[in-house]
């Protein structure tokens, strides 16, 4: 009796560390400046820099391969930032000599808001294509910059690996998807509320408003005014706020061209476990555009 006892006990502790198991990494999915610089010498290290190569010739964080933004996000019609031909993103992930052991580390600019998010719409691409651990550094290059870190003028040739993509095609999702689970799911978008609630737009943004029943929940709000990311805790008052605590629930994010709102689901995928978040890759650029698409105001 008292075996079996012990034998329940231990199989619940179990299922209680599975979930925990599941969600392990082998990178946190924010590093920061200094963390950086103890691992440089790490062999699963790469760490990416998605600067412009003029950029990035006049000075990088010692060791990083520059694999240029544009790289990873195209421009597809009139969309901008869309995704590449699955072959052509396998290619690039492994001429960068990345592959699924790698531990990886994006670097980018945050001076503008819209390069702030170069390193998550990696990031989450990166993650669609079956690479499991990806990191972003907090204030990006910039941050490296002030606070005096290293750096170094050596151009770094990348030693290509070959690169078979696992792809999570759940990632990404079409209008006519989103159309589809208006009213169902939970549609996020990560807007600056003048445009959520449809005072603003940008210039290439065929019309004001949201897509129909979406809760808001800003990009900017991830930011200290450094540019750093804000606490564990306060981010996730803020998502839990907007998009509640049920981790199982089916999340769509949005912004205007499918880049900025990557920024909230790498966070809640990577940092809260978040099963079920997708990003529309068109986005409100796209869905404006659709006289029969459902919106609001």
């Amino acid at each position: 009796m008292r075996r079996m006892k012990w034998l329940k006990a231990v199989l619940i502790v179990i299922t209680l560390l599975l979930p925990l198991t599941a969600l392990a990494r082998g990178i946190d999915p924010i590093v920061s400046t200094d963390w950086l610089q103890k691992n440089l010498k790490n062999t699963k290290l790469v760490v990416v820099d998605l600067r412009k190569v003029e950029d990035y010739q006049a000075s990088h964080i010692p060791g990083a391969v520059n694999v240029f933004y544009g790289s990873w996000a195209i421009k597809a019609g009139t969309l901008l930032n869309e995704l590449p031909a699955i072959d052509d993103l396998a290619d690039v992930i492994g001429g960068a000599g990345i592959d699924k052991n790698s531990l990886v580390v994006l670097v980018g600019k945050t001076e503008k808001v819209p390069e702030q998010f170069d390193m998550t719409r990696v990031a989450w691409t990166l993650k669609y294509m079956g690479v499991p651990n990806v990191a972003i550094l907090s204030g990006g290059y910039t941050q490296w910059v002030r606070e005096n870190k290293p750096l170094s003028l050596d151009v770094v040739k990348a030693k290509a690996k070959p690169f078979k993509a696992v792809v999570n095609k759940g990632l990404f999702v079409d209008k006519a998807f989103v159309i589809s689970k208006v009213g169902k799911a939970t549609i996020l978008d990560t807007r600056a509320p003048a445009f959520y609630e449809g005072k603003e737009k940008l210039e290439f943004v065929p019309k004001t408003g949201r897509i129909k029943g979406a809760v808001n929940l800003p990009v900017g709000q991830l930011y200290t005014a450094e540019g750093l990311y804000k606490t564990k805790a306060e981010l996730a008052v803020l998502a839990e706020k907007a998009v509640g605590k049920d981790l199982n629930k089916e999340i769509i994010a949005y912004c205007d061209t499918g880049k900025t709102c990557t920024g909230w689901t790498f966070i809640l995928t990577e940092m809260f476990g978040y099963k079920d978040v997708k990003v529309y890759d068109g986005s409100f650029m796209e869905y404006a555009a659709d006289p029969n698409a459902p919106m609001e105001p």
